[in-house]
């Protein structure tokens, strides 16, 4: 009897598969005319630098690739009971599986990419990020107590595995609160297996179940290993044999760039910040005042060659360089680079207020 529910669902699959893939045959046809004449685009959407105000938000929204929804055990596409029965059958149609996922679809007009340092204290620029059309934070950093410097709205939350626990902790201002907010959540592929071995996938799985209308991603494995090429191919460095790790904030400035047109960038220091002579001590994050220095954290990951470390001086070079390039503004500190940074050293010029 197993043997023909196998067989049976293996077959719809299949057809499934099959009837995908003409369809998207089809469309191909339809657009390759039109398209035949356009150039090739790059992987990120390259924007000239402006300093005019953004225009009016668009409603166009597009799919970007790598991320795969969470979905909870009742609305999966099959049962786990009948994968677990069909695995061998299944193993060999991954692509079937893949195209009956939920695609995450957004794009916005202006991104505010509210980043957790210190260097938000006192800026009073919580309504200009609302003004955004979308509002990115990282990790467990929250809104409350805190909006006069960084806002009150939140369209999408890049969270790393290892800060889940804390996401959960502080589960009814993150999450109860954010029905609206897309989550992605990124870590090692052993972490996020769905086979009910990724520990932190089967804790996403229970978050759904707990809050269906939360609208949970993960990174996938095809779009970690890009994460990481992308590191190697703009920093000569491979990450692996570096003992990095890739931050929060990487992945997150990666995504901004496949999504929003413009990104402000706020509360990031320049990449000679904290080796310039004298510079302002604040907080690694602006809702833990007492914490350790931020420019104390940057320099020490930075400097170790021992254990793994995040290189967040030498992410902050990728990110000067890119927007040399693309559509990116760093505000509070105000700075733009003047020029393409080396992988040595920094140089930046400060940039008038509301340019």
């Amino acid at each position: 009897m197993k043997r023909r529910v196998c067989q049976g669902l293996t077959g719809i699959i299949i057809f499934t598969m099959v009837t995908i893939f003409v369809m998207l045959y089809q469309s191909r046809d339809k657009t390759s005319s039109s398209s035949a004449s356009s150039p090739p685009s790059h992987i990120f959407n390259t924007q000239s630098l402006s300093t005019q105000k953004p225009q009016k938000p668009r409603t166009v929204k597009s799919t970007l690739g790598g991320y795969t929804s969470v979905m909870d055990q009742e609305s999966d596409s099959l049962p786990s009971s009948l994968l677990t029965m069909c695995f061998i059958d299944l193993a060999v149609l991954p692509v079937a599986i893949g195209f009956l996922l939920q695609s995450l679809r957004i794009h916005c007009s202006t991104c505010a990419l509210v980043t957790s340092s210190g260097q938000l204290t006192g800026g009073n620029r919580g309504e200009e990020i609302d003004r955004s059309e979308c509002v990115i934070r990282m990790n467990d950093a929250p809104s409350a107590n805190y909006q006069q410097d960084v806002g009150r709205r939140t369209s999408l939350r890049v969270i790393a595995h290892s800060s889940l626990q804390r996401v959960l902790r502080s589960k009814q201002e993150l999450l109860n609160t954010s029905q609206a907010t897309v989550f992605i959540f990124w870590g090692p592929s052993s972490l996020m297996r769905r086979d009910g071995r990724g520990h932190v996938y089967n804790k996403l799985q229970l978050l759904k179940q707990l809050l269906p209308k939360l609208i949970i991603f993960t990174v996938s494995r095809s779009n970690m290993f890009k994460f990481d090429e992308l590191f190697k191919r703009e920093t000569g460095i491979d990450r692996r044999i570096s003992h990095s790790w890739l931050s929060t904030g990487w992945f997150t400035m990666a995504t901004a760039l496949e999504l929003c047109d413009r990104i402000n960038v706020y509360g990031m220091v320049p990449p000679d910040f904290c080796r310039s002579s004298p510079h302002t001590s604040v907080p690694y994050h602006y809702y833990e005042p007492g914490g350790p220095d931020e420019c104390s954290v940057y320099l020490s990951h930075e400097r170790s060659r021992q254990g793994s470390n995040h290189r967040f001086i030498t992410e902050k070079i990728v990110f000067a360089n890119w927007a040399q390039t693309h559509n990116i503004h760093f505000y509070q500190p105000n700075w733009r680079p003047t020029a393409l940074i080396s992988r040595t050293d920094g140089s930046y010029t400060p940039a008038p207020a509301g340019s």
